[in-house]
């Protein structure tokens, strides 16, 4: 407050910032995933009352207001929250963005076979069908704004239809029982081009039009809309706390209120297809990739997942600290080693191939030593300083994985080390990359390495047992590799 207490911000429980604050975290992570998205990727973000509004303009503002896909209501706690001041909410929202529109029916899921078996009881050559009226129900739409979808069939006591008048056919139009002169949801161009799939059906002595509806598309797939508003069970949050106590066989919250498995689970049936890769941000308890492996195990899919966590540490007085979790990323790795192990011990889709592994990384400063020295500051006693390139305390797992980076290689590749001639050396995706970062490297293990004939070979650059054989290297695999790419780092 100024010195007639008047207010000076606007909000004085986080001293005026809190949206400025809340802004300038989520922007630059937004800018990076349009960065990151495939061309018909979708970014989803789950969302309260307090910031939806702020967030849709940031969406806005970086992907396109005509970009937005959906918003979605999801009653994730219906007891409310009491700490609310006027309302308890109950709700959250998911918000979806794409690069750009996405052809319809692109978030379809798939109907399952309780669903299709229920709903779609007729059946002919074509597949399980329902029937359903051809009459637009909407009472707004009629013959007073839609002419052009006024039109008679004409149907025989067979029930045998025809567009066109014939002899013992009676008009049948799309009125209602009060007089009302309603429309088809057809116009009469697709209605001729669609007729065999037009039935006629007396209900209560008078005569109906429906058209079939099959629980496949043209290309066989059996697929739904999502609706808006999505209030299952299984999507509240005290489920996704229950299924998270499972896992870790207490009944302490060692993380407060993790979302709903099934509630990802039903994002990656709209957004994904098998082989898909999912990035999360705020990685949390780890639900997002317990859901990318119970789906791919539900449905036999590769999806791959990226969890982003910074190592923030629990509160010293949780459930969690005691029960040894020092940081909430140890809580997300924790989480993934048990759901995968559960997933994989329970009834499992017959194309998946059980991969429940995963690789931790820790964002660090580069394996290579900083110079920030020009030659005439040099003195000869830091020459000797110089010799190794590579920073104290790096292992060659972490050499490996730099290189992997820097050669834009996937870092979920097969990763075998065998010992060679007494060096340990590295098999990336089944020797096409080959890495050996020790010392002492001899020609003869140059040569063995050679008659692998990998696609590229990394040594350490003060690895080799002489100068002459680091120049001869290269030599030696044009000798018997000469397509083989070879660095010294």
């Amino acid at each position: 407050m100024d010195e007639a207490r008047e207010r000076l911000v606007a909000n004085p429980d986080s001293s005026g910032r809190f949206h400025s604050d809340w802004l300038d975290m989520i922007y630059p992570r937004i800018k990076l995933a349009r960065n990151l998205l495939t061309d018909d990727g979708i970014i989803v973000a789950s969302i309260d009352e307090n910031e939806i509004s702020n967030l849709r303009k940031v969406f806005d503002e970086i992907f396109g207001e005509e970009n937005m896909l959906f918003q979605i209501t999801l009653l994730c706690n219906p007891k409310g929250r009491s700490q609310d001041r006027y309302v308890a909410n109950c709700h959250e929202y998911l918000v979806g963005y794409a690069k750009r529109q996405l052809p319809k029916g692109a978030l379809n899921v798939p109907k399952d076979d309780d669903e299709i078996s229920e709903n779609y009881r007729l059946s002919d050559d074509r597949g399980p069908y329902r029937e359903l009226e051809l009459r637009n129900t909407h009472r707004e739409f009629g013959k007073h704004n839609r002419p052009n979808l006024y039109y008679p069939f004409y149907v025989n006591g067979k029930g045998e239809i025809s567009l066109e008048p014939k002899r013992g056919y009676l008009a049948i139009y799309p009125d209602w029982d009060d007089g009302f002169e309603g429309c088809w949801t057809w116009g009469e161009e697709k209605a001729r081009t669609q007729l065999n799939d037009v039935v006629a059906r007396k209900v209560k002595g008078a005569w109906k039009i429906f058209r079939k509806n099959y629980a496949t598309d043209a290309d066989g797939k059996a697929t739904k809309q999502v609706k808006s508003i999505w209030t299952d069970k299984a999507f509240h949050t005290e489920k996704g706390q229950a299924a998270f106590n499972e896992l870790f066989q207490s009944r302490e919250k060692y993380f407060q209120s993790p979302k709903s498995v099934d509630t990802l689970r039903e994002l990656l049936r709209m957004a994904t297809d098998r082989e898909s890769t999912i990035l999360d941000f705020f990685a949390g308890s780890g639900t997002t990739a317990h859901a990318v492996l119970a789906q791919n195990a539900a449905d036999g899919g590769n999806r791959k997942f990226i969890m982003v966590q910074i190592a923030e540490p629990t509160p010293e007085d949780s459930m969690a600290r005691r029960a040894g979790y020092a940081t909430v990323a140890e809580i997300t790795k924790e989480r993934i080693r048990r759901a995968g192990k559960q997933i994989s011990e329970g009834t499992c889709h017959p194309e998946w191939n059980g991969d429940i592994g995963f690789r931790v990384f820790r964002v660090d400063t580069s394996n290579m030593k900083d110079v920030y020295y020009r030659p005439d500051e040099l003195k000869q006693s830091d020459l000797l300083d110089m010799v190794d390139n590579v920073k104290k305390g790096r292992t060659a797992e972490d050499l490996l994985f730099q290189v992997l980076v820097d050669w834009g290689m996937d870092l979920t590749l097969p990763v075998r080390c065998e010992t060679v001639k007494g060096k340990s050396v590295f098999f990336v995706d089944d020797g096409a990359f080959i890495a050996c970062f020790d010392r002492g490297v001899t020609e003869d293990l140059v040569k063995a390495l050679a008659k692998h004939k990998p696609q590229r070979i990394v040594f350490r650059d003060n690895g080799f047992a002489s100068d002459a054989l680091r120049i001869n290297a290269e030599q030696i695999f044009r000798q018997f590799s000469p397509s083989t790419e070879v660095r010294a780092i």
